[in-house]
């Protein structure tokens, strides 16, 4: 590898993929290695040998995780891997996509959720926008946590958020990233942060699209 190549490698955000289909996960890693924007490091076929390594401070940006798995399931996992790695985000890659694991994957941690019926190239393009504070979900997803939010009733808690911390969450719930939000508050980007990660003290919740599902569902705004 030449020093210009590494430090191009160095500039993209590293990508684990957690799948038991080794030769669909060689094919996902490989069109990421072609991308701009990621490198995959590890392609592996169950949940443990990743837990292993986050073990030993050894640590991606993005870790694209399949729910059926042998051993621990994929929900597990998240839970796991967001209590070793909080700042690590973990993306759903599956073929489920009934409510049911979709709102048990969102509370686990999930920072977003893909279908595998989604083409590769759609995939990468998803998983583009965390850079940016978003949330990646495939549309039929989406929709049914839309479905989902409407058919719930009902104030439900307010877990004491400030008048600050409600109108940041109003501004994720708008799809705003921690910078743009920042811009309009005109404060640090570290400030945000700091209301980030009350918010989701506060809500009981470890992600920002968790936060998002729990505002929305509960109508907390």
């Amino acid at each position: 590898m030449t020093p210009s190549t590494y430090a191009t490698e160095l500039e993209k955000r590293v990508v684990w993929i957690v799948e038991d289909n080794a030769e669909f996960g060689k094919r996902l890693g490989a069109l990421l290695n072609l991308s701009n924007g990621f490198h995959c490091s590890q392609t592996l076929t169950a949940c443990e040998p990743a837990l292993d390594l986050l073990r030993q401070d050894v640590l991606p940006d993005i870790i694209l995780m399949d729910l059926g798995l042998p051993g621990m399931s994929g929900i597990e996992g998240i839970r796991e891997i967001k209590r070793l790695a909080p700042v690590v985000d973990v993306v759903v890659l599956t073929v489920f996509e009934d409510s049911d694991t979709i709102v048990q994957a969102i509370k686990a941690g999930a920072s977003g959720y893909l279908l595998k019926s989604s083409s590769l190239e759609a995939i990468v393009e998803a998983l583009s926008t965390i850079g940016s504070g978003g949330a990646p979900m495939s549309p039929p997803v989406a929709r049914k946590i839309l479905g989902l939010f409407a058919s719930e009733s009902g104030q439900g808690a307010q877990y004491n958020l400030s008048r600050r911390e409600k109108e940041i969450l109003t501004f994720l719930v708008d799809g705003l990233t921690k910078k743009e939000i920042a811009g309009k508050l005109a404060v640090s980007f570290h400030t945000i942060d700091h209301h980030l990660r009350n918010i989701y003290t506060k809500l009981h919740v470890q992600s920002r699209s968790g936060a998002v599902a729990k505002a929305l569902k509960e109508r907390l705004l």
